[in-house]
């Protein structure tokens, strides 16, 4: 995915292709207004909720909303994303409100913008990806589990401990002094945001976390007067507070400036990331993004406002409401401060209660089960789950730096792991084989040294190398066994098949190599430059020039390996398959079918035709030659994609049919046909429709389904197919993908399981 430029010069945000005119900021106000309202309203109870589970002032988290929405907003690189407190750094602002106090936090918080900043000036936004995912996603989940323990015990009426263990364990306590009124507000609101989605689309315009909070608060002040809510004193002038330095400590602090930035910055990014994905606007400038972020939370700090982070929640539903530019997040903070300023007084009715269900639900969402199923198919689980184990035993940083730490550990593990595996012979007389494949390293060399002594003496074998690296050690090692094993009197071959030479190990710094190229490659990857002149020095055309170029490619790299597999075809074939395709040159049916000499009988002609008995020679000779002189298994009728014989028959009857003379329009009425079935709702067409064909490959798909139906009917072919002693198979050879397609009488079906759904 491109990223947009980050060069000195700042890039517009402008969702308009390069060059035209930056947008003003009223050309979006239609889109942005709105948008910011709904964005506002989901960001107020989330904010209040996260500043409760933080142990900070609950203005705090309005503060750090505002600021987010404003400062971050109109400085950030992605220009869709909403910021503000987030549930990913509850766990790590109550440690240090608990360690260091609010005014100290502040401070903590402040300096870690700085950080950030200093990181955006430095331009390093992309190095704060270099994080494995898993140990993300497993730190969300940590994070999420940990607030689920802390705000059950505030949901059950009661107080939080200062870690998961300490609530985890006191919770057989708090369920027996359960506050009963608390405990059904809470399950209330719990219930409400997890029916909220299965309710009609349009009671669902209002954000279901508002609702929640608005009606169960209500319902509250009616049914339970007594119940414990939020409280502070003043507005949100009131509330802010000018940081303050340690007493003390500088150690932990400078530790936890460090952990605040990195966590906010990561969080930051990969939340741009994954909003990028969701429009199809300019992308992100993630080292502006950290600046804007970094500035944000310099002010944050400064102000008595929490740590602020690009929220995933927040941008999405800004995504989804339709915003155009950075208008919106921007207004979402003025909204925010307008309300803090205004109507402070009604965010005491709130109780404690509402937001710990509000907060149970979030904390839910940070575990996501698709995150627990990706890393167990790509063998991530044990760092997952040491990770969140980590993040909830321990702490935050140090769960993170062990996840880093055993996935640092697995990746070399599996980028230094060699596959070294020794093989019995299949039968008598049959050598010992030796597989090697992966990185050939001196890390290796145990391994190496064990499978091969295990293959016993006086016994000759093969050693299978494919290796994407080899260095002199392993290759030493190597040697020596072979010369080792040949003096009990056995032989050893080596086959190479890798990206690596053996040879090259001997003097040569070891490096990666790219692959070795296909067995045919386009002449145009390798010719050199034809450089302008249509005939070479000598007077020949230049296309003559690169046949010979081809030729002697062939007999310098390809000749001798060709050999072996044509000795037995010397006095005659004996195929297995009548291919019958059209004569466009990107259409290889030996590449496409993995086939090679004497494997295919191949009929070519302008669009893959067959004909009715007698109504052309050379194909009913073809046919008849196949099935009676060589008794072919299979035959084959491939089309292609943006066929040329297809185009010209759409054209023709549109009246705009190429002028390539009376034969060319003659053949042409062997394809007609299949124009007027596609037209008429044929199962193929309709089938390619549906997975995103074009017209013309449609045609091509259905002009396959009707050779087929013409072989059933052919004299020759018709009773090979009838007793079953030839099957008809049709193919659409799909050259954007290189992917091939089985066309049937009924439908088509994606061959290549990479393709089952098509994009």
């Amino acid at each position: 995915m491109p990223q947009s430029n980050e060069s000195a010069t700042i890039p517009t945000d402008s969702h308009s292709p390069p060059g035209r005119t930056k947008p003003s900021f009223l050309s979006n106000l239609g889109a942005d207004l709105p948008a910011s309202l709904v964005v506002f309203l989901v960001a107020l109870p989330l904010s209040l909720g996260i500043a409760a589970a933080s142990g900070a002032p609950i203005m705090a988290g309005l503060i750090a909303a505002a600021v987010g929405g404003i400062v971050a907003g109109s400085l950030g690189g992605s220009p869709l994303q909403v910021s503000g407190p987030a549930a990913g750094l509850t766990v790590v602002v109550a440690g240090l409100v608990a360690e260091f106090g609010w005014q100290v936090t502040c401070a903590i918080t402040a300096a870690a913008g700085v950080v950030q900043l200093l990181m955006g000036v430095s331009r390093i936004g992309r190095a704060a990806l270099a994080v494995s995912p898993v140990v993300v996603k497993a730190m969300l989940a940590g994070i999420g589990i940990t607030i689920i323990l802390q705000q059950l015990h505030v949901l059950l009426g009661g107080q939080a401990a200062g870690s998961a263990v300490e609530n985890l364990a006191g919770l057989p306590a708090a369920i027996t002094n359960v506050e009963l009124h608390s405990a059904l507000l809470g399950l209330a609101v719990v219930v409400i945001l997890l029916a909220w989605k299965y309710l009609p689309a349009m009671v669902r315009k209002v954000p279901g976390p508002l609702a929640a909070v608005v009606a169960v608060t209500a319902l509250s002040v009616a049914v339970a007067p007594s119940v414990e809510r939020i409280s502070f004193s003043g507005s949100i002038l009131d509330a802010v507070a000018l940081p303050s330095l340690p007493d003390g400590n500088w150690r932990a602090a400078a530790m936890a400036v460090i952990t605040v930035a990195l966590i906010a910055s990561i969080e930051s990014l990969l939340s741009a990331v994954a909003v990028d994905k969701m429009h199809g606007s300019s992308r992100t400038n993630l080292n502006r993004e950290l600046v804007g972020q970094g500035s944000a939370n310099m002010v944050s700090g400064m102000l008595g406002g929490l740590p602020v982070t690009g929220v995933i929640v927040r941008s999405a539903t800004n995504v989804e409401a339709g915003a155009k530019s950075r208008t919106s997040a921007i207004l979402h903070g003025v909204w925010v401060l307008v309300f803090s300023l205004l109507f402070a007084g009604l965010i005491q009715l709130i109780p404690l209660s509402v937001l710990a269900g509000l907060l149970l639900v979030i904390g839910a969402k940070l575990i996501k089960v698709a995150d627990i199923r990706t890393s167990l198919r790509t063998g991530d689980l044990l760092v997952y789950a040491v990770t969140l184990v980590c993040v909830v035993a321990l702490n935050l940083l140090e769960g993170v730096l062990i996840g880093l730490a055993l996935a640092a550990v697995s990746v070399l593990w599996r980028v230094l792991r060699a596959q070294i595996h020794a093989h019995a012979p299949a039968g008598s007389g049959l050598p010992w084989r030796v597989t090697i494949a992966g990185s050939c390293s001196f890390f290796a060399l145990p391994r190496l040294n064990r499978v091969l002594h295990s293959v016993p003496e006086g016994h000759d074998a093969v050693v299978e190398l494919n290796a994407d690296y080899l260095d002199h050690a392993f290759r030493e090692a190597l040697v020596a066994w072979q010369k080792q094993h040949r003096n009990t009197g056995a032989s050893v071959a080596l086959e190479e098949h890798g990206t690596t030479a053996f040879t090259d190990a001997e003097d040569n710094t070891p490096q990666r190599q790219d692959p070795r190229e296909l067995p045919l490659p386009p002449k145009t990857s390798w010719l050199p430059s034809a450089g302008g002149p249509t005939a070479d020095d000598d007077g020949g055309r230049l296309p003559l020039r690169s046949i010979l170029l081809g030729i002697d490619k062939y007999h310098r790299r390809h000749a001798d390996k060709v050999r072996p597999l044509v000795q037995d075809l010397t006095e005659g074939q004996n195929p297995d398959t009548l291919f019958v395709a059209c004569v466009d040159s990107r259409v290889n049916p030996n590449l496409i079918t993995s086939s090679g000499p004497g494997d295919l009988l191949t009929l070519r002609n302008i669009g893959n035709v067959v004909c009715s008995d007698g109504r052309d020679a050379s194909i009913d000779s073809a046919l008849s030659f196949a099935v009676k002189g060589l008794s072919v298994d299979s035959i084959v009728i491939c089309g292609h994609s943006n066929c040329g014989a297809m185009n010209a028959v759409i054209a023709d009857f549109e009246g705009a049919a190429p002028a390539l003379g009376g034969g060319f329009d003659t053949w042409l009425e062997h394809a007609r046909p299949s124009y007027t079935a596609m037209l008429s709702g044929h199962p193929v067409a309709v089938a390619a429709a549906a997975e995103g064909y074009s017209c013309v490959d449609q045609l091509s798909m259905v002009n396959v389904a009707l050779q087929l139906r013409k072989l059933e009917d052919h004299p020759v072919t018709g009773p090979a197919l009838l007793s079953g002693r030839v099957q008809p198979i049709g193919l659409f050879y799909d050259i954007c993908t290189a992917r091939v397609v089985l066309v049937t009488p009924e439908g088509i079906e994606q061959l290549d399981p990479s393709m089952a759904v098509r994009s």
